[in-house]
């Protein structure tokens, strides 16, 4: 009689499944990719390395899961604050501020989302998220045009300039390999945010904000 996986049993496989994906997001949150070996996501998740593999093809697979979900949380936070009240350019503002101190306040994932060097199936997911803040960027940019509070322009090119430009700007005082010069801890966050969205709205609109 062939086997069949009880309800029981698909529930505790899904718990340890749940659990890999828990603590590699503790490592990644703590000290990036490269922190995330599998015989520590094992001793944490209480399971033995041939479990993870089980679970996940290989451990790309694996970042790659973790890389999916903490992204698309930044991704619908910006989403969330262009949802808000007031004209395109305020929403986009705001936008901008959540994305800067969303990263302000979780470094190392952020370093970890936006410029830690990863595997090609990661870059590829890297990609991927930024063409989603784009796109939310470029709707925002066109309701501002017919709204008149943004200056006519391609709103494509802006969106992509605008990922380009806060991700940029916010990778070296993220940087863990800037140690030794000056420490995230040392920077004025409030300030650093407050430039950074500035010069972003400044680009789009041309006026100071």
């Amino acid at each position: 009689m062939a086997y069949r996986e009880t309800e029981k049993m698909r529930q505790r496989k899904a718990q340890a499944r749940q659990r890999i994906i828990d603590c590699t997001y503790e490592c990644v949150a703590n000290g990036g990719f490269r922190s995330a070996r599998i015989t520590r996501i094992a001793g944490l998740a209480g399971v033995a390395t041939g479990t993870i593999y089980r679970h996940f093809e290989s451990r790309e697979d694996l970042f790659a899961e973790i890389f999916r979900t903490a992204t698309q949380r930044e991704v619908d936070k910006v989403a969330e604050a262009l949802d808000t009240d007031g004209d395109a350019a305020v929403r986009l503002e705001a936008a901008l501020r959540q994305f800067a101190e969303r990263a302000m306040r979780g470094p190392m994932m952020a370093w970890a989302l936006i410029a830690e060097p990863v595997d090609p199936k990661l870059e590829e997911e890297r990609l991927v998220y930024r063409r989603a803040y784009a796109e939310l960027f470029e709707k925002a940019i066109r309701d501002g045009i017919e709204e008149g509070c943004i200056p006519d322009q391609d709103a494509r090119q802006s969106s992509t300039c605008l990922v380009g430009a806060i991700a940029e700007s916010l990778v070296g005082p993220l940087s863990p390999t800037l140690a030794g010069q000056i420490t995230i801890a040392d920077i004025d966050k409030d300030k650093l945010v407050d430039s950074i969205i500035r010069f972003c709205m400044q680009g789009l609109t041309g006026t100071r904000r």
